[in-house]
């Protein structure tokens, strides 16, 4: 049975989580701008410092895989379209880099100012970890679950949740975090060449 957390609660990963599948769902809101949103889920894979080390430590739609296979974004999807999650991100933590300390995990509204879009007309989002056994396995246990239920009516970018090291092991910390500037303000604050 999945552990809900709240904004701010963090807690371990069991260690049997060798490989999750991060899965991020949403709706949008009915409004009356008639154009579609474009909700992309972004990975950073962060140092000490809380930088990526290398650009290849930023996974989204254009880098679809994180040096040593350690995290796969499995697809952009345009629409947000359909039951279940709408992206999904897979760990595999036996191939994280031993100097990644965080795996920040984000969305942000693809072109949100040209479409004068935001989180605030986002509603229904979720962020979920399921443990699988392979990349492809497409079932898996539910261990944790975090509902966003914060109004955002300014925000363009998200720090959903962050995956952390502690003594060793994995932690998830519910973040839920907004940001206006979208995805380059994320790149900026986390040291991503933009």
């Amino acid at each position: 049975m999945a552990v809900n957390l709240s904004k701010g609660q963090r807690v371990s990963l069991d260690k049997s989580v060798t490989m999750a599948r991060i899965g991020l769902g949403w709706d949008t809101n009915r409004y009356d701008g008639g154009q579609d949103f474009d909700l992309d889920a972004c990975v950073f894979l962060l140092g000490a410092n809380g930088k990526v080390i290398r650009d290849e430590d930023f996974v989204f739609y254009n880098n679809l895989t994180a040096r040593n296979g350690a995290v796969t974004h499995t697809g952009d999807n345009r629409t947000g379209e359909g039951e279940g999650d709408d992206e999904a991100i897979i760990i595999d933590f036996s191939k994280v880099p031993a100097e990644i300390e965080k795996i920040a995990v984000t969305v942000t509204i693809f072109d949100a100012e040209q479409k004068h879009q935001n989180f605030g007309q986002v509603s229904n989002s979720y962020v979920r970890v399921v443990k699988i056994d392979t990349p492809d396995d497409i079932g898996g246990e539910e261990v944790l679950r975090f509902d966003l239920v914060e109004e955002f009516s300014i925000e363009t970018a998200l720090v959903v949740c962050e995956i952390y090291r502690y003594n060793g092991d994995w932690k998830f910390n519910a973040v839920a975090a907004g940001y206006q500037g979208g995805l380059e303000a994320l790149c900026r604050a986390y040291g991503v060449n933009v």
